[in-house]
């Protein structure tokens, strides 16, 4: 892992549905992990928007392999993804790698060729970063978070400060 970049994103995205699933195509990516809450829907959401909805069948239709990769138990995470037809894992313990080569293999993609989207830095960012994958941040979906994750978002705050002092900050407040 690159120690001076463990927590600065490659790229960031106000949604997942900026991201144009052809750019991450001509990147070389033929995979995507995604996180689930405040990624893909809101925090304990069963279901996706229609825009979110409309930029996985683009994904898909692009060739990219998506998989929701999430802390959540596995219910949780099956109500989303079973209907949306999508792989995922569950109990990831972000940012252990563990869960992130599950979903490489559920892939079948390697880490080089496989990209992370994410709304947290200290779990989704990290985590790629500690498989030496591409990380890209977006701002979360809703308000509305986990106790752990509203925890956490202090500490990216003061992270996202830092950066932007150094002349590296991200477009949009964590």
């Amino acid at each position: 892992m690159n120690w001076s970049r463990p927590l600065i994103p490659d790229a960031w995205a106000p949604a997942i549905t900026a991201l144009e699933p052809e750019a991450l195509v001509r990147q070389g990516f033929r995979g995507l992990i995604v996180d689930l809450d405040n990624t893909l829907t809101g925090w304990n959401k069963d279901f996706a928007a229609p825009a979110v909805e409309g930029w996985l069948r683009r994904a898909r239709a692009q060739g990219l392999g998506v998989c929701i990769l999430s802390n959540n138990g596995a219910a949780r995470v099956r109500a989303f993804a079973d209907p949306a037809g999508l792989p995922s894992v569950a109990h990831a313990g972000k940012p252990r790698r563990a869960g992130y080569r599950r979903a490489l293999a559920l892939l079948g993609t390697s880490a080089d060729e496989t990209a992370v989207i994410g709304d947290q830095l200290w779990t989704d960012v990290l985590g790629a970063r500690r498989m030496n994958m591409y990380a890209v941040l977006v701002q979360p979906v809703a308000p509305r978070e986990f106790f752990g994750t509203r925890s956490l978002r202090w500490l990216e705050r003061a992270w996202v400060a830092r950066l932007k002092r150094r002349g590296l900050g991200l477009p949009f407040g964590a």
